[in-house]
């Protein structure tokens, strides 16, 4: 095992974590499988902007090597979010949680095992169902260690995700376990929901986004479709969308005062 102070030499520069703003409102936003903080971090920085307190973590295993991502699984992601989630809490008075991807799975796990602490949940094309051509990782794992990605599914030829150029498949079939859990329990999940969805995703199907649609108890869900964006919508041209209807949102289901 490699020591920490070696680990952190490897992270790369685009990869690491952001914590801004001051308020008693937190957002906790959750980045995708084998991406990174880079993903999320104009969304992040808009929040914080915007008067409220904010955690972008560097999941384990990413932003570092697709080898070293694959000595991890879905506990050590789902861990570090729920670390971070709870000093989020102990200092502010509410906390939503925002995710793309699986960080959208990650987000949902968090508000099924933590109920009413979570106060929203804000989602951009959350995975829990995998396109039939990706299914087989579980059992692809015990021949081949990497696979060609599908990083940077961005519309905006100018946008690069910089997430890893392979795919791990051990970790990719651990997060594939994560996500039958997930699923089983959506009906926990009750918290208002806004779930925004690209019209073309070459990554996450469509069948995903229904699920959850369709199977969380939440009494608000506000479904958005982003026309022009591919599956990394944070980062491509319908990335103020999010931003601002987020922010709306927000604003609308906070009960506290964004500063302090």
């Amino acid at each position: 095992m490699q020591s920490s102070t070696s680990s952190a030499r490897r992270v790369s520069e685009t990869a690491m974590p952001f914590h801004g703003g001051t308020g008693r409102v937190g957002v906790l936003f959750c980045h995708g499988f084998t991406g990174s903080p880079w993903s999320l971090l104009e969304w992040a920085k808009a929040t914080a902007d915007a008067g409220y307190r904010v955690a972008l973590p560097r999941l384990p295993g990413h932003g570092t090597s697709w080898q070293e991502m694959n000595l991890t699984g879905w506990q050590d992601w789902y861990s570090c979010i729920e670390r971070e989630f709870d000093e989020l809490r102990s200092q502010c008075d509410q906390v939503f949680v925002a995710g793309l991807s699986m960080g959208g799975s990650l987000a949902l796990l968090l508000a099924e095992k933590r109920g009413d602490q979570v106060a929203g949940l804000m989602l951009v094309n959350p995975a829990v169902l995998p396109y039939p051509k990706d299914q087989f990782a579980p059992i692809a794992q015990h021949f081949i260690s990497s696979v060609k990605a599908v990083g940077s599914d961005i519309a905006d030829p100018g946008v690069t995700e910089h997430a890893y150029p392979r795919s791990p498949v051990r970790a990719a079939a651990s997060m594939m376990k994560m996500w039958v859990e997930v699923r089983a329990c959506l009906d926990l999940v009750a918290c208002p929901l806004l779930l925004f969805r690209s019209a073309v995703d070459h990554v996450v199907p469509d069948a995903s986004k229904d699920f959850i649609r369709d199977h969380v108890s939440s009494d608000v869900i506000i479904e958005r479709v982003l026309e022009r964006s591919y599956h990394v919508a944070t980062m491509d041209y319908d990335r103020q969308q999010i931003f601002t209807e987020s922010l709306d949102f927000l604003a609308v289901h906070s009960q506290a005062d964004r500063a302090n």
